[in-house]
């Protein structure tokens, strides 16, 4: 039997917080090309419900939630709360817990133009990968709130795929 997580298929979804589910709506639906599929909350508990279940102080309120759907991948599970507690800054990739979520797409320029056109904040110029990640090219933007997204792009592969028996899952290629 090989090791892991029994039935394991993949990821479901990837859930993150926002300051303002709205503004989050507007850039996922009308800048990415997201779909909102259902929302929920908000949730008031006067239990321990939220510390014992989500590790948060037990009088935090979950205003909102929001599921969106980006073609093919997660779904995105979009959290608003009302925290008791100071929220934390928007952590960056160097910090504990810093992420960012990455968007394949078939041609980077045109999707690169595209954002620059709807007035999203792009850091710096596009970066052609190296070593194993060869024939990858990459930038990434910002949401209006300072949420790390990544542009990304390999229509002919990376580097890697030569020799590897294992290849990364790729949107354009779900079943391989």
């Amino acid at each position: 039997m090989a090791g892991g997580l029994p039935g394991l298929r993949g990821t479901e979804h990837i859930g993150f917080t926002v300051p303002d589910l709205d503004e989050a709506e507007r850039f996922f639906v009308d800048v990415i090309g997201c779909e909102l599929v259902y929302r929920l909350g908000p949730f008031l508990r006067d239990d321990n419900w939220m510390s014992e279940h989500m590790n948060l102080h037990p009088r935090t309120v979950m205003r909102e939630l929001r599921f969106f759907r980006c073609k093919t991948g997660p779904n995105f599970e979009i959290f608003q709360f009302e925290p008791h507690d100071p929220p934390a800054p928007q952590p960056k990739n160097s910090d504990i817990g810093g992420h960012h979520l990455a968007f394949y797409v078939d041609d980077f320029d045109l999707a690169l133009e595209y954002l620059k056109a709807k007035g999203v904040k792009i850091l710096g110029e596009p970066t052609f990968s190296r070593n194993a990640s060869e024939g990858q090219k990459w930038v990434y933007f910002l949401t209006p709130w300072g949420m790390q997204l990544e542009l990304v792009s390999f229509p002919n592969g990376k580097a890697y795929e030569k020799d590897s028996p294992i290849k990364l899952w790729h949107p354009a290629f779900p079943d391989e």
